[in-house]
């Protein structure tokens, strides 16, 4: 797929993916008790990991490894056509957002105590824009 899709019908959507996760999450913690967990496990996913799972999916759409349709309004692969790949300190904030989980506070807080230039840490923040990946949690039914 091209860094900029044309058709969002060729787009995934999380929230056709997320149940699939939900349910990975619900069958692994029920094989660790021995007892099917149902509903339960499905909303601690959706209360732990939603937002995080969120997260994740808008960077790939932004590094423009997968498409997503909630996130059409954002150009797919922009992170690429910007070289931020090649940038150390781009490339630590998105890994601080990716594998730890880190928000944009966090990261200022971060940056302040390694003596990072907050100045560049913010214009990095502003183009990823890691807080429109805030989507409504679908209702369970």
């Amino acid at each position: 797929m091209s860094s900029e899709f044309k058709d969002p019908d060729d787009a995934s959507s999380i929230y056709e993916e997320a149940p699939l996760e939900a349910d990975r999450h619900k069958w692994i913690e029920s094989q660790k008790t021995g007892f099917d967990l149902g509903k339960f496990a499905i909303s601690d996913w959706y209360a732990n990991h939603w937002y995080y799972f969120c997260m994740v999916k808008k960077i790939e759409h932004l590094l423009g490894n997968r498409c997503w349709q909630e996130f059409s309004d954002t150009r797919f692969g922009f992170l690429k056509s910007l070289n931020l790949e090649d940038d150390l300190l781009a490339d630590l904030i998105l890994d601080r957002i990716f594998w730890l989980r880190m928000e944009n506070l966090d990261i200022i807080i971060w940056a302040r105590e390694w003596n990072l230039p907050l100045e560049r840490v913010m214009e990095i923040l502003e183009l990823i824009d890691i807080n429109s990946a805030r989507l409504e949690e679908p209702a369970l039914s």
